[in-house]
């Protein structure tokens, strides 16, 4: 189990996959930059990271169980053109967090503005984190798993304080993806 210490923080990381820097300009290098940064420290959060603990001791997910988390500085698009929030290597438990395009990012702040994108960006990844680590023990059950995912997911937000009045506008977000994108 996750000892009281939250060891699962320590196991988080930034880093750049073999991406080669030169397929992206100067201004979305800075923008991905400043984007794993912002999500590396909400992954991070002692309140996230006390739900973590909680979650996993709940599903009996070991600690020494998750060897990394990798906060990926460059989006990785799949085969038909979506990004990947998320994946886990679970013969290595070695979990991988995405962020979304520039280009996403530009519209989305174009509607919402940035505080919101700020608030989709965290828990994206936090939801993302979730469902990987259940994948750690539901290894080939994916709607097992996002059923999990989005439950813990709407756990974690209804321990926020009043005040997020965005919780439940970016927990539909994040579960109805498609009216995000259109």
């Amino acid at each position: 189990m996750l000892e009281k210490t939250h060891s699962l923080s320590s196991k988080i990381k930034i880093t750049v996959g073999p991406e080669k820097l030169e397929n992206f300009s100067q201004n979305h290098v800075t923008f991905y930059t400043k984007y794993s940064s912002f999500v590396f420290r909400s992954l991070k959060r002692t309140s996230f990271q006390k739900f973590l603990y909680w979650m996993l001791r709940r599903e009996n997910i070991e600690e020494h169980v998750v060897r990394a988390v990798y906060v990926k500085v460059f989006p990785l698009q799949r085969k038909n053109g979506k990004g990947l929030a998320g994946n886990c290597d679970t013969t290595r438990g070695k979990i991988r967090i995405y962020p979304k395009t520039v280009k996403f990012c530009r519209i989305f702040t174009q509607k919402f503005g940035k505080n919101t994108l700020l608030v989709y960006a965290g828990n994206r990844a936090r939801a993302a984190l979730i469902h990987e680590l259940l994948h750690l023990k539901y290894v080939a059950d994916e709607e097992k798993v996002r059923e999990l995912a989005k439950d813990y997911f709407f756990i974690f937000t209804q321990n926020k304080p009043a005040n997020s009045s965005h919780t439940l506008f970016v927990y539909t977000m994040i579960f109805n993806a498609k009216a995000v994108e259109k």
